[in-house]
């Protein structure tokens, strides 16, 4: 979760928001079994895939507020919170892209903006910078896509549930995708700052 810069790191691997960390990390190739059993002839288990995302959310909101409770914010919390956030949208986007839940086009855009950032990633990394830290647009794109991704899940049956889900599911889909991308791009005019002034201090 996003962190004040003011607080105190610490070094520690097992805290209590690193091992719900570690646990959601665990939970996405569950998640990806169960959404696409029905695609190689087992039964339909997207009720279990469902409160696997429920859980994977709860755990999300539960790391960050504890680390910052108990002053247990890490380093390796730092990278295990948005690794954890960019595999669950990366095995939901196979998922439902190869069940055709979801369109080609919105599946390329979100993975489009994933390899922008690793391109930012590793020029950071060639001029001794680390990656940039989740910014508060960034998390809230993350949770509009994972409110979307279930709804949109949902929404792959009859019914007015379905229906409902189906409505609600594409509104939080193109809203999250709207703040995915305007934050890949307030990262990229942050790299290019960084860029620029080590360029002017040389």
């Amino acid at each position: 979760m996003e962190v004040q810069e003011t607080r105190v790191q610490t070094d520690r691997v097992l805290t209590i928001p690193n091992i719900l960390s570690m646990a959601r990390l665990v939970g996405v190739p569950l998640f990806l079994w169960l959404i696409l059993r029905p695609e190689f002839g087992g039964p339909k288990s997207d009720t279990w895939a469902l409160l696997v995302l429920a859980l994977s959310g709860i755990s999300d909101y539960l790391d960050g507020k504890l680390a910052r409770k108990w002053n247990q914010i890490s380093s390796l919390g730092r990278l295990l919170d948005p690794a954890a956030d960019r595999l669950y949208i990366l095995s939901t986007l196979v998922g439902l892209t190869w069940r055709e839940i979801l369109p080609i086009w919105l599946t390329a855009a979100l993975l489009l903006r994933e390899l922008v950032l690793l391109v930012m990633v590793g020029i950071l990394r060639r001029h001794g910078y680390p990656p940039p830290q989740v910014n508060f647009l960034g998390k809230a794109a993350t949770f509009n896509l994972m409110y979307a991704f279930p709804l949109l899940l949902l929404s792959d049956g009859t019914g007015w549930i379905s229906s409902l889900a189906a409505i609600f599911g594409w509104a939080f889909a193109g809203w999250g995708t709207t703040l995915y991308w305007w934050a890949g791009v307030l990262y990229v005019v942050q790299v290019r700052r960084l860029i620029r002034a080590d360029a002017m201090a040389d």
